[in-house]
Order: structure tokens, then sequence, then C-alpha cells
């Protein structure tokens, strides 16, 4: 990878790779997939009931959809650095205030916040860095970048049973403590300037059907996503009755496989392509939700919890990418597809949060969550079809 960018940038490819790395464990590792393990831990301990829990989450869900949806706003009004910045203080910030048990509405507050937070670093932060990335490069620095949510999603689930004999509001604490550490080594990494905006290119100035069809089939996988985000650990915990130990354990499998997807989704697709890559992981995150419904052994639940866990990020990676091969890196349409698709994602997961914990609330029965997944995973691979034979009749 180079070493320096154009002086527009004002710092170097791996330091601004470092810094975008660092938002995405923040924004989204952190203070986004942090919650998920803590769920059994807060219903136990009596701060919040399982319905009030599950309603908690989904708040972290739809700040992720109004961070998303300002952020191109966000990114006419202040320069690309000191907004990343902002965000990440924001995020940092909502752990701390979440660290005592006052009432519902202030952690809902502080849940939306974050999830605000993390939206806008979702949609700003890998594009403010890639226009500066050789292209032949992009891929393993997208997946790079992508590997922040991996790092979070470890490292909470390794933390959090260290940190539990310290009390809930230390599990908190020290999420704030390693994200305002996070912080200060983001600070200076992050391009000065926006990025360079190339000219459009026949066929890839505007929306085309094909970037509507494939950021469908990532709304759709958003939606089915979520029982694994949001009920894996509780339904290892509670619902199979196997302690809260066990659960963590599912959901550090869920972690080692999103620390290790992004980057190998990015090398995979520098060389067959994003195409094959995105098609590729939709289909293998259908294998893992169906393994849950096949079999409830320790190891086909870890391997379920690894394979999900490895494409939760390492999609969104991809999807970066088969955005830019839609429309062209850096223009205007290629910042506005992703925004769309970081959106569709956003509506998704909150949709299937607030959706699926209506469900679940109801029914009190996982199986309907997990099959709920196999459908939209389905779809969302039928929608991925229909995108890739779109694009390749325009392009003739």
């Amino acid at each position: 990878m180079q070493r320096t960018v154009t002086a527009d940038a004002g710092v170097s490819v791996w330091r601004a790779t470092f810094a975008g790395l660092c938002a995405s464990l923040v924004g989204i590792g952190l203070a986004r997939f942090a919650y998920t393990p803590l769920i059994p831990v807060l219903i136990r301990a009596g701060w919040f009931s399982p319905a009030q829990a599950a309603f908690l989450g989904a708040a972290n869900f739809a700040g992720y959809l109004a961070g998303a949806l300002a952020a191109r706003w966000l990114a006419r009004v202040l320069p690309p650095r000191p907004l990343l910045r902002g965000m990440m203080v924001l995020a940092t910030l909502a752990f701390f205030a979440c660290s005592t048990p006052v009432w519902v509405v202030w952690f809902f507050v502080w849940r939306f916040l974050a999830g605000v937070a993390g939206g806008v670093l979702m949609v700003l932060a890998a594009p403010s860095i890639l226009p500066f990335v050789p292209v032949h490069r992009r891929g393993i620095a997208i997946g790079a970048i992508f590997t922040g949510v991996g790092l979070g999603i470890a490292a909470s689930g390794t933390l959090l049973p260290l940190l539990l004999q310290f009390g809930v509001g230390a599990v908190w604490l020290a999420l704030g403590a390693l994200s305002a550490a996070l912080t200060l080594l983001a600070w200076g990494g992050f391009p000065r300037a926006a990025p360079p905006v190339p000219p459009a290119s026949a066929g890839k100035g505007r929306a085309s059907f094909a970037l509507l069809a494939v950021i469908l089939a990532y709304g759709l996988n958003a939606v089915a996503l979520v029982p694994h985000m949001v009920f894996l650990v509780d339904y290892v915990a509670r619902g199979l009755d196997r302690g809260i130990a066990a659960g963590a354990a599912t959901w550090v499998a869920f972690g080692i496989g999103a620390l290790i997807g992004p980057t190998a989704a990015g090398a995979i697709a520098d060389r067959i392509g994003f195409t094959l890559a995105l098609r590729g992981a939709f289909a293998m995150q259908l294998a893992a939700v169906a393994l849950l419904l096949a079999s409830t052994a320790p190891p086909v639940l870890l391997l379920s919890a690894a394979i999900a866990g490895a494409f939760a990020p390492g999609v969104a990676a991809l999807m970066l990418g088969r955005v830019n091969t839609l429309t062209v890196p850096g223009s205007d349409a290629a910042r506005a597809g992703w925004s769309w698709a970081t959106t569709a994602w956003a509506v998704g997961q909150t949709a299937g949060a607030y959706g699926f914990s209506w469900v679940f609330a109801r029914t009190g029965e996982y199986a309907y969550l997990f099959g709920s997944g196999c459908v939209l995973l389905a779809l969302s691979l039928l929608a991925d079809a229909v995108a890739g034979y779109s694009s390749t009749r325009s392009s003739r």
C-alpha cells in the first residue's frame, strides 16, 4: 500500500486506514455490537426487563438510521476531520452515560445517540479515505477499515466475563475508556480535506437499476442478520439454558469471525471482483443461519456464529466496493450510492430489530426469528442476481 497520499489529504495512507479502522471499531464494533452480549446481563442484574433490553437495542438501530440519513448533509456543512472526530467523541460519551442504572428513557436517548455516531461514521469514514488508496489495493484497505467492527465485537465478548465481577457499570466504564483511547489514536489520522472528485464516466454518473437492486439486497440482508446480532447470545444463554459464559463464548466466536472476515473478504474481492465476492457472502450467511435451525450442538452454534460474524462487517466492506463498481469511486454518485446503501441497511436493521422484538415478546420462540432470517437471505441472493443480470445487460 502506498505510504503517502496527496497533499490535500495531509496524512499517509496507512495512518488514514488505521484511523478508519478506529472509527469503525468505536462507532460500530463497540457502540453498536458491544450491547448484544450485555442483554442477558442487564436482564439478570435487574436493570431492565427482557422487552426493555430488546427495545434499547432497537434504539441504537434507530439512531444508526438517523445518522446514515444525516451524514451527507453533515458532510456538506463540516470538513471530514472535525466531523469524524466529533462522532467518535459522541460514541465515547454514550458509554459513560450508560454506566449507572437510571430510567429507561435516559438509556434510550444515549443508545440512540451512539447509533447516530455509528451511522455517520459508517457513511463517511471509509469514503473519506478510499479515494486516496491505489485502485488495486482498495479491497484490502476496505477490509482493514471494517476489521474494526470485528475487533470491537471480539473485545466486548472477551472483556465482558472479566469485568462482570466488578459490576455491570464497570463494563460500560471500561468500554468508554477503550473508546476514548481509540479516539485519541485516530485523532490526527483522518484526511483534512474532502476526497478528490473524478469526472463521471458513461453510464456511471447516476443511479442505475443494478445499483438499486443491490441496495435492496443489502437492505434485506440487514433484516436477516438481526437475529444473530441481537438474539444469538440470549438464545444460547437463556433459550438453551447454557448460561452467560456459553453465550459470551458464542459472541467471541462471532467476534473472531468478524475480525477475520472483512480483510479476507477484501483480499478475495481484489482477486475475483466485488460482484462475485458479495454474492458468495450472501450464500455463506444463508448457510450460517440455517445451521441454527439444524442443530443446537455447541460446535454448530460456534460455527454459525463465526460465519455470520465474518460477514456481518465483511458484507459491508464488499458492498462499499460493489457500489464503487457501479459508479465512479470518489464521485458524488458513489457517495450517494453508499449513503443509500447504509440507509437501507439501517432501515433493515431498525425494522428487523423492532419487528423481531415484537415477535419474540409475543411468542418467545427463537426458531421464528432464525427461520425468517433464512427466507430473507434467500431473497437477498435473488435481488443480487437481478442486479448482476441488469449490470451485465447495461454493459453490452
